[in-house]
């Protein structure tokens, strides 16, 4: 018995050692897995990618094209326009200039009236005198058509287009203290119609002489008439 106690004493020591290698074992391995699960969080994380100025895309440009340039509208020609109305009852003559129209209606009887205003560029036209007179028209082509309206009264005409000495004319004067006004119109063929009125009464025109312009008057006097332009 004396015998078996340093052995025993032996295997104790024996059986101490192996648990000590033990536990510094399992120590090991769990020190080991914290330190690579600290060194995964302690990585740094990607930023994400950013483009360079020069790899975007240019902003798309809208261009607005430049309208063409639309011609200036012109008024009609400068021009003289004569003729008669549709029943042929009295007559009407026109002048043009610079987009501007005069116009003189007369039966050579007692029924007158001078009438203005704009002539647009389509060539249509709306003149107005004293008293509500009104002649609206158009050029048509080489000749004016249209309507006069004289105190409620219509006449339809047709003037075509003309050269001097045709056309319409006027003298105002006074003669030993009467008041003259006179109005012609010349027609392409050489015929003419007026009235000349004396201190408001109206009458039959003497004669106009084209050239010159001279109205004899029937007590010796004279008068100069002038073409009548706006």
């Amino acid at each position: 018995m004396k015998r078996s106690g340093p052995l025993f004493t032996l295997l104790a020591g024996l059986v101490l050692a192996l648990f000590m290698l033990s536990v510094n074992a399992t120590s090991g391995t769990g020190s080991s897995s914290y330190s690579d699960t600290s060194s995964d969080a302690s990585e740094p994380t990607a930023s994400p990618t950013t483009s360079a100025p020069g790899d975007r895309p240019s902003p798309t440009r809208t261009t607005t094209p430049t309208p063409s340039a639309t011609p200036a509208k012109r008024p009609p020609s400068d021009a003289r326009y004569a003729g008669r109305t549709d029943d042929d009852s009295a007559s009407v003559a026109i002048t043009l200039r610079d987009g501007e129209a005069v116009a003189y209606f007369c039966d050579g009887r007692a029924t007158e009236s001078w009438l203005k205003g704009d002539v647009e560029d389509d060539g249509s036209m709306r003149l107005t005198g004293k008293h509500g007179a009104k002649l609206d028209g158009r050029i048509v082509g080489d000749k004016v058509r249209g309507t006069v309206e004289i105190r409620k009264r219509t006449w339809a005409f047709t003037a075509p287009k003309t050269g001097k000495p045709a056309g319409v004319y006027r003298a105002t004067t006074e003669v030993r203290g009467e008041k003259l006004d006179g109005g012609w119109i010349v027609q392409a063929d050489g015929s003419q119609v007026g009235i000349l009125t004396r201190d408001g009464e109206p009458a039959q025109a003497p004669r106009l002489d084209p050239d010159t312009g001279a109205v004899a008057l029937a007590d010796g006097g004279r008068l100069t008439a002038r073409p009548v332009v706006p």
